[in-house]
């Protein structure tokens, strides 16, 4: 039996862990707040006109077009939750995907919705730690993009009840579905987050089709497949080993705010110093450490315009996280002011090899403030929102008012919050919430 076999067989018969209490509405109400937000920026707002321009479709084709705009939303919100070990960001993915074609099945069983998103995540998660996502991130190899499919075609074929020979052909044309990257992206208009919706919807249509009879090659990840055409030989072991004894859901952090998670041990630290008593104006020097893997990543500035540029950036993040720490809650940069500028220009961030001992489990950061008579230093290993330092309902609320507060308003963002906690924990409404959903991304 193949590996993607017996990923499937467990798959299909619901042999995949149980997460800890509450997980799954909490990364529900997380994404759904990611989803919501990420179609106010420019980039949703470009989304939205694109996918609307061939004018109303219907039947599957509809239904697939909408699982490719919502994961693109979510994820291009920067504020999606992230699994570290494998560097792949499956909320965003797995959230939309699940509740857009629960919603439009009919007839589906409450607890449907619970078990397809805790297998999709667990699909995402395990194919990312086979590549090794966190080396082949920085070959320019996208690990989220690689495993999106995969990942929806899991939790699809959950939905659907497909048998385990239905649901491992989904997996297997999923998968020969996949595209390892989509280069190197600049400036304000880039079509990242509709290729990565577009490998969503792919892992749907893979669903579909193993439904309908279409089979695939079911030794992809046991041939030399992945290695001869995208020069990865993965560890096809990893998508089965200890296979139910712990849910891959519990093991995903919530990313505090908006920004690249390579950034935030680097603002974490600084901020904790900061609140230690020292005082943003007395900073002579601010000296920051990171694993060599991901230096050249945050080690830049920023360019006017340019998102992507303000959320990878660790001077400007760490300075945003001494001057304006709530405006890291906002999607969009702001023009920011004299006093970040400054800030900037005292921030330097070198490589730290011995960082690497707590790469990848953790992505750390060691922060140095230097001050006219003193000299604070300090090791982050772990944000808030990590399994360490684990988000509970009142945190992921708190920042989904923080960030949809602005843009829906106090009263409809709660309503909107404990919505989403109240369809995750339950199954049911699943159809009003993503009407609700869908209502807000289009402004209306």
């Amino acid at each position: 039996m193949s590996v993607l076999e017996q990923f499937a067989a467990c798959a299909a018969t619901g042999k995949i862990a149980e997460p800890s209490h509450q997980a799954v509405s909490l990364h529900v109400t997380d994404t759904v707040g990611a989803w919501v937000a990420g179609a106010r920026t420019a980039e949703g707002k470009m989304l939205l006109r694109f996918l609307a321009q061939d004018g109303p479709r219907s039947g599957q084709a509809a239904l697939l077009d909408r699982v490719m705009l919502n994961c693109a939303l979510a994820r291009l919100s920067e504020i999606d939750d992230i699994h570290l070990a494998s560097t792949t960001t499956p909320g965003a993915v797995i959230v939309p995907a699940t509740l857009t074609l629960f919603s439009a099945l009919p007839g589906a069983h409450a607890s449907a919705l619970h078990e397809a998103i805790v297998t999709g995540y667990e699909a995402i998660v395990r194919l990312g730690l086979a590549l090794d996502g966190p080396t082949i991130l920085y070959r320019g190899i996208w690990p989220t993009y690689f495993t999106a499919a995969f990942g929806v075609a899991a939790a699809a074929a959950r939905l659907l009840q497909l048998d385990e020979r239905q649901s491992a052909h989904a997996l297997g044309t999923a998968l020969a579905m996949a595209s390892p990257g989509v280069g190197h992206q600049g400036g304000g208009q880039i079509s990242r987050w509709l290729l990565l919706g577009h490998a969503a919807r792919n892992g749907a249509m893979a669903a579909f089709a193993a439904q309908a009879g279409f089979t695939a090659d079911l030794e992809l990840l046991d041939k030399e497949f992945l290695s001869s055409v995208y020069g990865i030989s993965p560890r096809a072991a990893a998508l089965t080993e200890d296979l139910g004894k712990s849910a891959a859901i519990d093991a995903v952090s919530f990313k505090p705010w908006c920004a690249a998670r390579q950034t935030m041990a680097a603002s974490q630290a600084t901020r904790e110093i900061i609140e230690g008593g020292v005082a943003p104006g007395d900073i002579a020097a601010i000296a920051i450490a990171v694993p060599p893997p991901y230096l050249k990543m945050v080690n830049h500035g920023v360019v006017k315009g340019e998102r992507s540029s303000h959320l990878t950036s660790a001077p400007y993040q760490v300075a945003q996280a001494i001057t304006a720490p709530e405006a890291r809650y906002r999607l969009e940069p702001e023009e920011f002011s004299e006093a970040v500028r400054s800030l900037m220009g005292k921030v330097t961030v070198e490589a730290d090899e011995s960082l690497r001992a707590h790469y990848p489990k953790a992505w750390p950061a060691r922060v140095i403030v230097t001050t006219a008579s003193q000299r604070h230093e300090k090791l982050m290993l772990h944000v808030p929102g990590d399994p360490e330092r684990p988000f509970d309902e009142r945190d992921v609320v708190r920042k989904f008012s923080r960030v949809l507060t602005p843009l829906l308003g106090e009263q409809p963002a709660a309503a909107l919050a404990a919505r989403s906690l109240e369809v995750a924990k339950t199954g049911d409404g699943a159809a009003t919430l993503v009407a609700e959903i869908e209502s807000a991304c289009a402004g209306r």
